[in-house]
């Protein structure tokens, strides 16, 4: 009798842990498996899932979407947004759906979090995939604030500002929304000239019913800075280990997404190779939305 109650109280403990995790499936699970991992912090997986995964799947592909502890539709107030927690939700997906191996395409901040998992789970990773991922970031910082005194130069205010950024611990919360404020501004995250596809798969996305639970939690940076010590980081080597290792990785940018300078792009495409980088033109930082058919064939072409 004790040993039933065991058992049900773990299966029921189980349940309960697994509906933490906000998860679905796209395309046939015998087809090669990826996961996509969302940026953040605060970040969630809604954007990619509504105008994108189901594309992917088409194309020959078992997509699995999620969001993390804490973030978007995984509501958890107890969730400390450490790498090690991204590591458990990230493997917990890897069990629901059953999956020994899986490519990973890691979009944004979901980069840092995919490359860690790469380092620490090699033998679950058929490859890598950043798409527009950050890799080094406070060369991200770095040239976003150089740029802006550039753009900002006869603007005393905006230069105060910039001082003010400049001033804060690198390595906080502040310090990085800040950054990221001002490139917002600097429409560093917006494609220049949107197409007729672009603009309609945004529509639909806003009309669909992902836009509804596009959740955003202010608090998942604040979290993740406070209990997280390995921010702030310069994959850069991890990423030459990875590839030393025999893990095949991709990589596909826009052109147009202003966080990356020409040497952080320039540094990628040496890292993976020539033949594993690409750079899409009229596109920023949501490839899959601004220049989706190009960002389509290069996953597809590069994953079967």
């Amino acid at each position: 009798m004790k040993q039933l109650l065991l058992f049900l109280f773990i299966m029921i403990f189980g349940a309960v842990q697994a509906q933490n995790i906000y998860s679905k499936s796209y395309g046939n699970p015998k087809d090669p498996a990826v996961i996509f991992i969302h940026g953040g912090p605060s970040g969630n997986a809604t954007l990619f899932e509504g105008t994108t995964a189901q594309k992917l799947a088409d194309k020959g592909f078992y997509v699995i979407v999620y969001d993390r502890r804490g973030e978007g539709r995984s509501k958890d107030d107890q969730a400390s947004m450490t790498f090690k927690e991204s590591f458990e939700d990230l493997n917990q997906v890897y069990s629901t759906y059953r999956i020994k191996k899986a490519n990973i395409l890691a979009h944004s901040f979901g980069g840092i979090i995919g490359t860690l998992f790469t380092r620490q789970f090699p033998k679950k990773v058929s490859s890598l995939t950043l798409a527009g991922a950050l890799f080094s970031q406070q060369e991200t910082y770095d040239h976003i604030l150089k740029e802006a005194k550039e753009q900002f130069k006869t603007d005393s205010l905006q230069l105060k500002k910039i001082t003010e950024i400049e001033s804060l611990n690198k390595n906080s919360a502040a310090y990085r929304k800040r950054c990221y404020e001002i490139a917002s501004e600097m429409k560093f995250f917006t494609m220049p000239s949107p197409t007729s596809e672009s603009k309609q798969l945004r529509t639909d996305y806003e009309a669909g019913e992902f836009y509804p639970v596009n959740f955003r939690n202010a608090e998942s940076p604040l979290k993740f800075y406070k209990n997280e010590p390995r921010n702030n980081l310069d994959n850069t080597a991890v990423l030459k280990e990875i590839r030393k290792n025999g893990i095949p990785i991709f990589a596909v940018y826009g052109k147009d997404d202003g966080i990356f300078s020409k040497k952080q792009l320039n540094d990628m495409k040496n890292i993976v190779g020539n033949n594993h980088f690409k750079l899409i033109d009229n596109c920023s930082h949501y490839l899959f939305v601004d220049q989706q058919n190009e960002f389509l064939q290069f996953i597809s072409l590069n994953l079967k």
